[in-house]
């Protein structure tokens, strides 16, 4: 058997580090901005969603006229569209998929207990909204009692002229705000209060028994 050429080895070297890199410049998030220029602000909201990624979300809308699913995926491929993070299929349509929004464009704000996603640059529209790109707003409201859940359609937005969305919702803990443990000023006080009793009376009967020298309820 003939010896595996050398420069074989370094091709095949090559090509899976170079699939590699593409596999995961497709399954990551690109916030707005140059590379080392995003918000700080985006990128910690951002660091905060690592619970929902590697998970798809599915919800369904169905009408008279339409019968659509839609794939939800947090930096992520959601369907078979490379960098769409955000998928719709049309089931009376042989299954075609129409990316409603991709990873490559991801717009992130953060609320008291809510976040908002924004995947941008999808597929133009046909004829509404002035065939701009379509956009998929995800809404991700706190709930503490699941990682991700509740995944839904709220409204396609489309009779506008321009900045049409698609709107949904879901709910996560990644969207509660971080339990502050510590102690209030008040508590502090109380502990503070209650501890100087405390050592008033110890005082006070050592005080008796040992010098005083009382006895019993004396």
């Amino acid at each position: 058997m003939a010896p595996f050429p050398r420069y074989s080895w370094v091709a095949a070297l090559f090509l899976a580090l170079t699939a590699g890199s593409a596999r995961a410049a497709t399954e990551d998030c690109d916030l707005v901005g140059d590379s080392g220029q995003e918000s700080k602000g985006e990128k910690e909201v951002l660091d905060s969603l690592a619970p929902l990624r590697n998970k798809v979300f599915i919800t369904s809308a169905k009408n008279e006229e339409n019968d659509y699913t839609y794939r939800f995926k947090v930096c992520g491929n959601a369907g078979n569209t490379s960098g769409a993070g955000l998928v719709q299929i049309d089931n009376k349509n042989g299954g075609k998929e129409t990316a409603v929004g991709r990873i490559t464009s991801t717009h992130l704000i953060r609320g008291s207990d809510w976040i908002l996603l924004r995947y941008k640059d999808g597929e133009k529209y046909d004829s509404h909204c002035d065939k701009e790109a379509r956009q998929a707003w995800v809404m991700i409201s706190c709930n503490s009692k699941t990682v991700g859940d509740g995944f839904t359609l709220l409204n396609e937005e489309r009779s506008k002229v321009q900045d049409c969305f698609y709107l949904f919702e879901m709910d996560s803990s990644v969207a509660c705000a971080a339990e502050d443990k510590s102690l209030s000023v008040g508590s502090i006080l109380l502990i503070v209060f209650a501890s100087l009793i405390a050592v008033y009376l110890i005082v006070g009967f050592l005080y008796q028994r040992l010098v005083v020298g009382a006895k019993g309820t004396d």
